[in-house]
């Protein structure tokens, strides 16, 4: 049996990092570990490849088809209510994770973020010590400043508003006459204002975490092993030492040894594998009849995700997307501060979807997607519902759990209405109205034959008569609210938040960074769980706190800082 230096347990965005930051040093023998199948150089399916991340977040072939969520806040002191409904949420399983089926967006939070990092625990992570690894991770096509890479695995560049189609330009002519700035790089200085959308994508190309760092120099590493459609299903142990995996490869059971082995499973399989070794809550692992191997009340706890809802609107078809050089469907967004008290500013996002699916009607329909994006809710959690290693966990998001983030999502679904009902809105758009993300979206949003002959034929009936258009949207659409009644009445605008709210894939925090008297701390500064020799996480877990971010790049960022502790001994 090959002894590895280092085991990877996930491909994903974390995890294609750590395997070329630590295979670079010639003798040291990695093993990269990842449930999906492979996307190597020049047999990238097409759908992850696209432009428009619709065709692959949207493919069984990519996700834990099984993982199932709750996003509603559990009523405790209602033990007779009706439990939140069960609600698909698309994980990738597939080399390069998240990034291979994401919406590309390339940001980095803000900095008060990071500081709140280095202050919750982390110590060495303030916004000054992250900051030279998100300028690592990128090769900026754009902008040559003290702000950016050059030498990044991953291109970032930006569509500029001159080649915007005409429904993203009236958005930013509305929030022009709202008074916002236009800001032309999001990642420079953190201020409010509208902005052309940063994205990891080149030639008209996603660029995944996969392709960026697992490119074929990479591979030809002979120090290096990538096995895919690999499902790990256990760690193994000596005493307090973790010293392998046991996995099934293409359904064949084997063990892998290592001197260390590092979880970048995301923040929901990562905390799962710990339960299941007997590292976490003791009564939740009694309870399950699993050994306690470390007594750790935080694993699996305080998961968090930024809350979404969206208003959406016909688009004219003047406005629509009508070039066909890109396939992008988002161009433009906005960053602005709530105003609430004690709230850094820069606290809300809202991107603009300028159609949202691939069918038909979705190329009719344009969005905004409101996002709180510094979030307070911290009540989720990951719990095992068995001690089966191939079941998927129990998840709870308990998303708007705390006032705050309820109070600014209503107050972005009521800026929202304003907006649409604006001279430049109303130009290029139609019929607003509150949208979910609910099962009958994700039902037609399935690339097949039905879907495309029913929607097509929706399309046709909706560029008809506006009469007949209202009437369809309402009926056919809409899904039990109206713009008019969440603005006429409150208790009315915070059911739709509550039911509609979803988290927009960035779970994060479950195995949290912490200083060593935090009892709820899972891992060290540097990714080491607590009690545990030879064994790490590296991904979105040990976020203290989520950041006002897409995730894909503080994870990227993570994995950069990580992988250049352990090659400097750390």
């Amino acid at each position: 049996m090959t002894t590895f230096d280092t085991i990877i347990v996930g491909g994903g965005s974390a995890g294609s990092v750590l395997a070329h930051r630590l295979s670079a040093r010639s003798a040291h023998q990695v093993l990269l570990l990842e449930a999906g199948q492979d996307t190597p150089h020049g047999k990238v399916p097409a759908e992850i490849l696209d432009s428009y991340p619709g065709t692959a977040y949207l493919d069984p072939r990519f996700h834990w088809t099984e993982l199932k969520v709750t996003t509603e806040v559990i009523p405790h002191n209602r033990p007779d209510a009706a439990p939140p409904p069960l609600r698909k949420y698309e994980q990738a399983r597939v080399l390069g994770g998240g990034s291979s089926i994401n919406g590309q967006l390339a940001n980095r939070g803000a900095p008060t973020d990071y500081d709140e990092w280095a202050a919750r625990g982390a110590t060495g992570w303030g916004w000054n010590d992250v900051f030279p690894f998100f300028r690592k991770v990128e090769r900026d096509m754009d902008y040559e400043n003290e702000w950016h890479g050059r030498d990044g695995r991953i291109p970032v560049r930006r569509i500029l508003p001159e080649l915007w189609p005409e429904h993203a330009k009236a958005v930013a002519e509305t929030f022009k006459a709202s008074g916002f700035d236009f800001v032309p790089d999001q990642n420079a200085a953190w201020r409010d204002g509208y902005y052309p959308i940063t994205i990891s994508n080149a030639y008209e190309r996603r660029v995944s975490a996969a392709i960026g760092y697992l490119d074929p120099g990479t591979r030809m590493r002979p120090n290096l092993t990538i096995s895919t459609n690999t499902t790990v299903t256990g760690l193994l142990f000596e005493g307090a030492r973790c010293v392998g995996v046991s996995a099934r490869v293409g359904g064949r059971a084997q063990e892998f040894r290592a001197g260390e082995v590092i979880l970048s499973s995301g923040a929901i399989h990562s905390p799962a594998h710990l339960l299941r070794a007997g590292i976490g809550p003791a009564g939740e692992l009694r309870a399950l009849g699993i050994d306690v191997r470390a007594n750790l009340a935080g694993v699996g706890k305080r998961l968090m995700d930024h809350p979404a809802v969206a208003v959406a609107a016909f688009i004219r078809p003047h406005a629509r997307i009508v070039h066909d050089w890109t396939r992008r469907h988002m161009y433009v967004a906005l960053r602005y501060s709530s105003g609430l008290e004690g709230i850094p500013a820069g606290d809300m996002f809202l991107g603009v979807t300028n159609k949202t699916s691939w069918h038909a009607v979705g190329e009719q329909i344009g969005s905004f997607i409101i996002s709180v994006y510094k979030t307070y809710s911290e009540t989720g959690s990951v719990t095992l519902a068995s001690a089966d290693p191939l079941a998927e966990p129990a998840v709870a998001f308990n998303l708007l759990s705390d006032p705050r983030d309820l109070e600014r999502l209503m107050d972005g679904v009521r800026r929202s209405a304003a907006w649409h009902l604006t001279p430049e809105m109303r130009a290029v758009t139609t019929d607003p109205f509150p949208a979910s993300y609910s099962d009958k979206v994700r039902q037609v949003g399935l690339i097949n034959r039905k879907n495309k002959w029913l929607t097509g034929a929706m399309a046709r009936l909706l560029d008809g008569p506006q009469a007949l258009r209202s009437f369809l949207i309402r009926k056919l659409i809409m899904e039990g609210f109206t713009l008019e009644g969440l603005l006429a009445d409150e208790a009315q605008l915070e059911a739709f938040c509550r039911k509609a709210a979803v988290g927009v894939w960035h779970a994060s925090c479950t195995c949290r960074m912490g200083a060593e008297d935090d009892p709820m701390a899972v891992t060290d500064p540097a990714g080491r769980v607590r009690g545990i020799e030879g064994l790490r996480v590296v991904d979105a877990s040990i976020f203290p706190v989520v950041p006002c971010a897409n995730t894909n790049f503080p994870v990227l960022m993570t994995a950069e800082k990580c992988a250049q502790a352990i090659l400097d001994g750390r």
